[in-house]
């Protein structure tokens, strides 16, 4: 693997990405963990899954505000 930057749209990083992706799909536990995540979501732990996507989603949200052409230079300073 390269130790340049590709910035963004890595190639590497996609490849790589791909790679793993396909050798999962391939043990055939995708729907087995489809299940334990709905599980999970459904159980105990769900409140801290919804509260850790919101978390994502929120600072998904900044990223968007900052990647605005109108967005100043202030408000990348919040």
């Amino acid at each position: 693997m390269s130790n340049r930057n590709e910035g963004e749209g890595n190639r590497t990083a996609t490849r790589a990405y791909d790679k793993h992706a396909r050798d999962f799909v391939a043990t055939g536990q995708v729907a087995e963990k489809a299940r334990a995540a709905a599980d999970a979501v459904d159980g105990p732990e769900g409140r801290d899954l919804e509260q850790a996507e919101a978390r994502g989603k929120a600072h998904a949200r900044e990223e968007d505000r900052l990647l605005r052409p109108s967005a100043s230079k202030h408000d990348s300073e919040r």
